[in-house]
């Protein structure tokens, strides 16, 4: 089976129904010399709004949380802890904010690992992965079984955030 390009109406919808949707479907990655790289997605964490604490937006309205705040589909990516880049994809109504960490996949285990194997950065901050050709999710019609977990590296967001079982891991996988 070719694999088929997620379309909007895919993100246009609560990050809580996205981001278990997400394990099991394919990173597409075409690099500038034409070599494709794909990866299996393993492991999400669902980020939802002003209210929770753990989500960038929970501080306001901001330069770098403006992405978080536009159509679905649109990448939010930044640098984590000076070191590693993070990848997530907005979903939702616009003017809402929330997303979907893209946390591991089935070979790179950890969300700065993932975008080290697929070579993105911060260049790929507010691009459409709906429309562009270097990067995008696809389904090849893969199916598997997952469960949830509480998210992971947010003890400052406080026990009740923390402890939200918004992780989604695919079963047999656990990334770091």
């Amino acid at each position: 089976m070719i694999p088929q390009r997620l379309p909007a109406a895919f993100f246009h919808r609560d990050c809580l129904e996205v981001a278990p949707a997400l394990v099991g479907k394919l990173l597409v990655r075409r690099l500038p010399n034409g070599t494709v790289l794909t990866e299996r997605i393993a492991e999400t964490e669902a980020y939802r709004g002003t209210e929770d604490l753990a989500c960038h937006a929970s501080k306001g309205r901001t330069k770098r949380t403006e992405l978080l705040y536009r159509e679905s589909g649109v990448l939010y990516v930044y640098l984590c802890y000076g070191v590693h880049w993070l990848m997530n994809v907005i979903t939702g109504e616009p003017e809402e904010p929330q997303g979907v960490l893209l946390r591991a996949g089935v070979t790179a285990g950890g969300p700065g690992r993932l975008t080290k194997l697929l070579q993105v950065d911060g260049r790929f901050n507010g691009r459409s992965i709906l429309t562009q050709e270097s990067l995008w999710i696809a389904d090849d019609g893969f199916s598997c079984t997952w469960h949830t977990d509480v998210r992971v590296g947010i003890d400052y967001a406080g026990e009740y955030w923390k402890s939200r079982p918004w992780r989604f891991v695919m079963d047999g996988k656990e990334g770091a």
